[in-house]
């Protein structure tokens, strides 16, 4: 016991010292780690601080970006209602010059009117004086032949009578003659004033037809696939459309030749989606090209109901103005057959306006004058006897129709219109430029080779290509076999050496191709 008392104090003493240093080491490492969640709070923030910069950088960004984008639409749109602006200003001008026409050719024709009726009032004053003096010579005429002639009174008057008629009828002649001269002289100015008011308000453009499409292409790899091992995909191609492909060194263009328009843009159009979808060869050209053919009806059918809204007309059976869609697709000397009947339409109307007869019918029967241009090519007959019977087959009205057959004279007028119809046909052809008569004789050419081609037995299709330099001729392969293939391409080139006349030469070239099916299930 004594000795633990010793020692407590040296406990205690040391216990104490070790609680404090504990407490010490303890008091630092929590200051330590204060000041090191200090340091990271610091740190985190200035993370925050500068992710929120770079946030607010990228949001100011985005609000310049659309504020711009805003602003390009904004002065987009202000650009399009400006041109729009203008473009009402110059129609609303344009209407009011032709008001202002229309008054001064109103107030003209009320001066021709008054000086006509002083002219009739100055006739008839002058008939009047002549009327009075007559009387008077048959006054003294009386009195001399009751004076001097022994015979009765009434023999003298029955002379009287006689002297009167034959004078009467003398000066009646002549002024009925003179009022013919006039009237002649005022319906000539009338007339031309008319024309000339019509065709100075019918503003078109002409233009030529060509015989050609060049399709631009890519590159000039895709030729190679355009052509096709041995040129079976370009032989392929031109036996189903009847257009000539030639592919030549001209950079990134393929050129298409045909002298019909309408297959000549079956085969532009087929070709553009060939070389879309990648896939050329025999068959896919085939399916392609019938795909457009069938594509193509249902636009001339759209095309014909554009026509007729853009003459200002509705209505027609559905096969009159499919036939007015293939319009777009025929030229008439050069001239765009379409644009031509529009052309004629709108001289027409202004034309019956001016003169009071029916708007509508002249438009109609000036619209469908050349429809039968666009009838097949096997029916013969005149155009316009062609247009009659078509017209009259799907319920036109009498006098459209008879427009339609009287444009060329081919049968009797029956109404002024027709007239009008032949007078705006005969203006839209004379404008210079309008027409050019080569390209209707190399199409003509042309459609001749072919149909006299197709006269031969076992002849499917025909197709002239090469500007007309070559004819060619697939067969029925059930019909024709390899010797009278050849046999009838010989026969052919002696059929067109025999009746045709043309410059150069014309190769025959006759395929038969025999073609075997089979499905598997």
């Amino acid at each position: 016991m004594p000795e633990l008392s010793t020692f407590l104090p040296a406990i205690i003493v040391c216990a104490g010292i070790s609680f404090a240093l504990g407490w010490y080491l303890n008091v630092r490492r929590s200051k330590q780690k204060i000041d090191n969640a200090e340091e990271r709070a610091k740190s985190i923030l200035a993370d925050a601080e500068k992710d929120a910069l770079n946030l607010k950088k990228e949001k100011l960004l985005e609000v310049k970006d659309e504020w711009y984008k805003k602003k390009q639409e904004f002065e987009q749109d202000a650009a399009a209602k400006r041109s729009k602006h203008q473009t009402f200003e110059k129609q609303l001008q344009g209407r009011e010059d032709n008001l202002e026409r229309r008054v001064d050719l109103l107030n003209h024709k009320e001066k021709d009117l008054e000086t006509s009726k002083r002219t009739l009032d100055d006739k008839l004053r002058q008939a009047d004086e002549k009327n009075t003096h007559m009387a008077k010579l048959i006054q003294e005429e009386n009195v001399k032949l009751e004076r001097i002639a022994s015979t009765s009174r009434e023999e003298a008057k029955r002379i009287l009578l006689e002297n009167l008629t034959n004078e009467t009828k003398s000066e009646a002649a002549q002024m009925l003659k003179d009022l013919r001269d006039v009237a002649r002289a005022d319906a000539k100015k009338e007339a031309q004033k008319i024309i000339i008011q019509a065709i100075q308000r019918t503003a078109a453009d002409h233009c030529v037809e060509t015989t050609v499409s060049v399709l631009h292409i890519q590159n000039d790899e895709m030729k190679g696939r355009i052509i096709g091992k041995e040129g079976r995909n370009i032989r392929a191609f031109e036996a189903a459309t009847g257009v000539d492909v030639i592919v030549d060194d001209t950079p990134e263009a393929v050129i298409l030749s045909g002298f019909d328009p309408l297959r000549r843009e079956v085969a532009r159009i087929s070709l553009e989606r060939l070389i879309a979808d990648g896939r050329i060869h025999p068959a896919r050209i085939e399916e392609v090209v019938e795909k457009v053919r069938l594509e193509l009806d249902e636009e001339l059918i759209h095309t014909g109901e554009n026509a007729l809204l853009e003459a200002g007309l509705h209505g027609g059976h559905l096969e009159l103005i499919k036939h007015i869609g293939k319009m777009k697709y025929r030229s008439s000397y050069g001239q765009n057959l379409l644009a031509h009947s529009l052309e004629v339409a709108h001289l027409a109307g202004l034309m019956a306006a001016e003169l009071g007869l029916d708007v509508s019918l002249a438009k109609r029967g000036a619209l469908l004058h050349d429809i039968g241009k666009t009838v097949d090519k096997s029916v013969e007959g005149p155009h316009a006897l062609l247009g009659f019977d078509l017209t009259k087959r799907f319920g036109e009205h009498q006098i459209v129709v008879n427009a339609v057959g009287a444009h060329h004279d081919d049968i009797p007028m029956e109404h002024p219109i027709a007239a009008l119809v032949q007078a705006a046909d005969a203006i839209s052809g004379a404008r210079p430029g309008a027409r050019r008569e080569s390209v209707e004789g190399y199409a003509k050419r042309l459609e001749r080779l072919e149909n006299l081609a197709k006269s031969f037995e076992g002849v499917a299709n025909t197709y002239a290509i090469q500007a007309g330099r070559e004819i060619r001729v697939i067969v029925e392969h059930d019909k024709v076999d390899d010797a009278m293939a050849d046999q009838l391409a010989h026969d052919i080139a002696k059929k067109i050496q025999s009746e045709m006349g043309y410059p150069g030469q014309i190769k025959v070239t006759v395929i038969r191709e025999t073609r075997s099916v089979a499905y598997a299930k």
